[in-house]
């Protein structure tokens, strides 16, 4: 396929906000591909040359990129500046200036007959583009800057406007089409079928080896049956398990029966792979949205390495502590260890205690679909011994039988300053990318009022006023998907309790994200319509006093009963997650039911 193809593909996908022509779309382009090239085109799709765990980035700013354009098309910094101020977007400038490109006064100083000379995009195969975009975003070292510089100006210079505008938006993350990963799974089962039925087995594969390319290339070159083989990898981050809500211990032990409790910390995800390469050992620390974090924290790296194993996957959560008196620290200081520079420092000002609770790998036997009582088992024989004073421990655990004793376990860990529990099925799988009652998580507000927080999705903004008419922004509104009829409803418009600098963040975000006019998904009372819509891609994690009826909210609204809203909704944070992870109607629901209980 050329690079001119994808791009006209990818012009159709910035003009729509429709999930399901955006399947339709990504389904003939996928039918279209090419097995050896179908993987790359799932990146470039995405704006990535690989899965995101590789941490494979261009560090290419838009200053950067301006000099690029400066130099391909033989443009001062000036003029290349002004046409950015006017059209707000460096895609649009290189779509503009690429066809008044004058070959024969070639900036790369080539004569009239160098071999590059007279190709156009309409010849440019997407491998060959995407090889030269992979050569751009790993040339390193001394000069790199400048090297990155005249590597793309010259592949810029083959190419003409339409395949402009998306190769300059790729490296500055500005290619956000309104999907992602599991858009792509519902695309490949559409392009052999016709419909989604091969969904589930093709997003079985995913959640164990989450590299959409490979994934993609399998069902290419062998149809679904490649795919079923598809097993766990040391290396390749797993999708995270996670826990439903039960309203009381007597639910819980009914659901669940005996059952294991563990104590829920207020930390973030933690999965880290170990294995030998060459003699050495390796580890690959990955979050909770499967971002490579491994860099962040030498701390874990080095306690990973004295773990006695020839590979594993562990999971855990990774909490702060105060080093003087042993207290674990708020998520909002843990948090801090997350970050690019001055890691060493911050790692002596809050060191981390990983607690693993669950083993997925062990010496290249995947352990998924073996029962939790035979990996926490095998979990305690890896970890068992570690010294206290390491930075991976084994997370304590209880087995229980009685909602007394349940209740004893919570009043233990909350008076530790914990959230809660989470209680676990003995015979369960671990069930990757899932969320049911395999594990159900009790926190301290679980009775009597909101039994936690609700990950929402920004579906617009509404302009600001007074104060925040400097800002751009006044307030936005947040929804959350049904699965069902595949559309976003409304649950909370927030106006209050950002912080200057949140305010900011969000706009930025949304501007990164908004579309012309509201999405055909979005399901929202006249009386709620926003100034700016975006596209459902940040999700934000909303705390609330409780859910309650609203008759301008659409989030489970019937004939016979009004929508749920959260009252006095307050911003806790920007979530590290991808759109699908955000709360479901039928979680609002759920949550409603055991806050009236």
């Amino acid at each position: 396929m050329t690079f001119l193809r994808l791009a006209s593909y990818l012009q159709k996908l910035e003009r729509t906000t429709s999930r399901n022509e955006i399947t339709a779309i990504l389904s003939g382009l996928f039918k279209e591909a090419k097995a050896e090239e179908i993987d790359k085109i799932c990146y470039l799709c995405l704006g990535r040359l690989a899965p995101k765990y590789e941490g494979i980035e261009f560090n290419l700013a838009e200053k950067t990129m301006a000099q690029v354009l400066s130099k391909a098309y033989e443009k001062k910094p000036e003029e290349i500046k002004k046409l950015y101020k006017k059209m707000g977007d460096l895609g649009e400038v290189a779509s503009e200036l690429a066809p008044k490109l004058k070959v024969k006064s070639d900036p790369f100083g080539k004569t009239q007959g160098h071999p590059e000379q007279g190709r156009t995009d309409e010849k440019l195969k997407v491998i060959e583009v995407f090889e030269r975009l992979y050569e751009i975003a790993t040339t390193s070292g001394e000069g790199s800057v400048e090297k990155k510089i005249g590597l793309f100006a010259k592949l810029l210079c083959q190419l003409g406007p339409l395949s402009a505008k998306f190769i300059v938006r790729i490296p500055l993350g500005k290619l956000r089409l309104g999907f992602s990963d599991v858009t792509i799974l519902d695309a490949l089962s559409w392009s052999k079928t016709g419909d989604k039925s091969l969904r589930p087995q093709l997003e079985r594969a995913y959640n164990i080896c989450a590299d959409i390319g490979k994934i993609a290339k399998i069902f290419k070159k062998k149809g679904i049956g490649g795919v079923k083989k598809v097993k766990a990898m040391v290396g390749t981050p797993i999708r995270t398990a996670q826990a439903e809500r039960l309203p009381s211990a007597e639910k819980i032990i009914e659901k669940l029966g005996r059952c294991a409790s563990e104590k829920k910390f207020d930390g973030f995800r933690t999965q880290i792979h170990i294995w030998q390469e060459k003699g050495k050992k390796k580890v690959r620390i990955f979050s909770r949205n499967l971002e490579n974090i491994t860099q962040m924290f030498p701390d874990i790296v080095g306690a990973a390495q004295k773990i006695k194993v020839k590979s594993a996957v562990l999971d855990g959560e990774a909490i702060g502590y105060n080093p003087q008196t042993g207290e674990f620290l708020p998520f909002q200081e843990t948090v801090q260890r997350k970050r690019k520079y001055g890691i060493k420092e911050k790692a002596k000002e809050v060191p981390l205690k990983v607690f693993v609770f669950d083993l997925l790998f062990l010496n290249g036997k995947d352990l998924i679909f073996a029962p939790f009582s035979k990996r926490r088992r095998l979990l305690e024989g890896v970890l068992g011994k570690v010294k206290p004073e390491e930075a991976i421990q084994l997370a304590e655990q209880q087995i229980i039988s009685t909602p007394k004793e349940l209740r004893q376990e919570f009043d233990l860990a909350i008076s530790e300053g914990l959230e809660g529990l989470v209680l676990k099925k003995l015979d369960s799988v671990y069930q990757a990318g899932a969320r049911n009652f395999n594990w159900v998580k009790y926190k301290r507000t679980t009775e009597g009022e909101l039994a936690d927080t609700v990950d929402c999705l920004v579906l617009g903004y509404y302009r600001g006023r007074g104060k925040r008419a400097g800002f751009g922004i006044g307030a936005f509104l947040t929804g959350v998907y049904d699965e069902a009829s595949e559309k976003f409803f409304t649950i909370a418009k927030i106006g209050t309790g950002l912080s200057d600098e949140q305010w900011k963040e969000m706009k930025k975000k949304c501007d990164e994200v908004k579309v012309e006019k509201k999405p055909e998904e979005y399901v929202v009372d006249k009386n709620l319509f926003c100034d700016v819509w975006v596209r459902p891609m940040i999700v934000v994690e909303i705390k609330a006093d409780e859910i309650t009826r609203s008759p301008v909210h659409t989030a489970g609204k019937t004939q016979k009963e009004s929508g749920f809203a959260l009252r006095f909704p307050r911003l806790v944070r920007f979530r590290d997650k991808d759109p699908e992870q955000a709360t479901t109607v039928k979680e609002v629901l759920r949550l409603y039911e055991i806050q009236g209980r």
